[in-house]
């Protein structure tokens, strides 16, 4: 694995920003649950919040998110009102209806790491209208986030969330595949990141952070230095972000230029499709689309549900039904794990 460094620095003015936005800083009585690992770098949120406000921080114990009421039940008991955690854990409680027995009394719910289904949401906030939630975005080498979106409406199931605007000391930036900075709304084009919140690079490995800690493409009369995030978004008329996917989920097919998000995005609103992770297979030139339920779904359903919906290149050659979708170490959803999956489609 890689190994960021990061500065003090960047660290203190992370925490600075969060505690200078009212609508996010905890309280002197909040209470921080803790759910990332401590290799994991959302985990800087809430020990950093926790040493700077000299509040309580629960460590919860990594055996209680495989049962999601237990899970609860614990949150509740020790009156935890605060938590930063991925989307895929608020899904797991979601999906099984599970705040309708026991519900913890948070204040404040912040998410990051992978991108929050609409549907997932709207379940969330159903049940805690008076509560914040806000969706942060940023990956480890810019110092966990660099933008945020504070929700203040109700988005449809098949809605994309922003991911915001900058935080503050940041200026995330996106730029075409010529390196022109991109202003017109709906033009999607690589996110780039300069500010105090950047990373020193990656240890031991100099040739890695040039290719992507680059001179400001704006100008080069002194040294100005962006990080190319290697994630795709574009602008919405409010200037308000949003995330399509990543480079790498840019995939060519039969000639077309395909996001896997887009299709991934386009059945957020399938009610019985409770998680949805779709792969490309370059060997074989297949469009794989891996779908959590309760039980299997035809097909033909699936396809009657996309076919309005997407352009038929865009379409999935194969639909594989999963139990549930395979997590890595930090919760998120292991795509690395599907691209090697070896089950036989129906």
């Amino acid at each position: 694995p890689k190994g960021v460094v990061v500065s003090h620095r960047s660290i203190i003015d992370y925490i600075e920003w969060i505690l200078n936005e009212d609508k996010i800083c905890p309280k002197p009585d909040d209470i921080i649950g803790n759910q990332s690992p401590f290799y994991f770098d959302n985990s800087v949120l809430d020990i950093y919040l926790c040493f700077f406000k000299g509040i309580k921080l629960v460590i919860i114990p990594e055996e209680k998110f495989l049962f999601p009421k237990d899970l609860l039940q614990y949150l509740y008991t020790k009156h935890i009102n605060y938590i930063f955690w991925v989307p895929s854990l608020l899904n797991n409680i979601a999906k099984n209806k599970i705040l309708d027995s026991s519900k913890p009394k948070f204040q404040k719910i912040l998410f990051a790491g992978e991108n929050m289904p609409t549907k997932t949401l709207n379940y969330w906030m159903e049940n805690y209208p008076g509560t914040t939630f806000a969706n942060l975005y940023g990956p480890t080498e810019i110092t966990v986030d660099c933008t945020f979106y504070i929700i203040d409406k109700t988005f449809k199931e098949n809605e994309s969330l922003p991911i915001g605007t900058s935080c503050r000391n940041t200026q995330v930036m996106i730029f075409d595949e010529s390196n022109q900075l991109i202003t017109k709304s709906n033009q999607i084009g690589e996110i780039c990141v300069r500010g105090s919140c950047l990373s020193l690079g990656y240890y031991n490995d100099l040739e890695k952070t040039n290719s992507v800690f680059i001179q400001n493409p704006l100008h080069q009369k002194y040294e100005d230095r962006v990080y190319k995030t290697g994630d795709l978004g574009y602008y919405t008329a409010d200037r308000h972000i949003i995330l399509t996917g990543r480079k790498d989920q840019q995939i060519k097919h039969n000639g077309y230029r395909i996001e896997l998000g887009e299709i991934e995005l386009a059945l957020g609103d399938f009610d019985a499709i409770e998680g949805v992770c779709v792969v490309y297979d370059e060997q074989n030139s297949i469009i794989r689309l891996f779908y959590e339920s309760k039980k299997e779904i035809s097909k033909a359903e699936i396809f009657n549900h996309l076919k309005d919906k997407l352009p038929k290149y865009m379409l999935p050659q194969e639909y594989i039904w999963l139990e549930t979708l395979p997590l890595n170490p930090n919760s998120k959803i292991d795509r690395k794990a599907l691209k090697t999956f070896k089950k036989e489609s129906k």
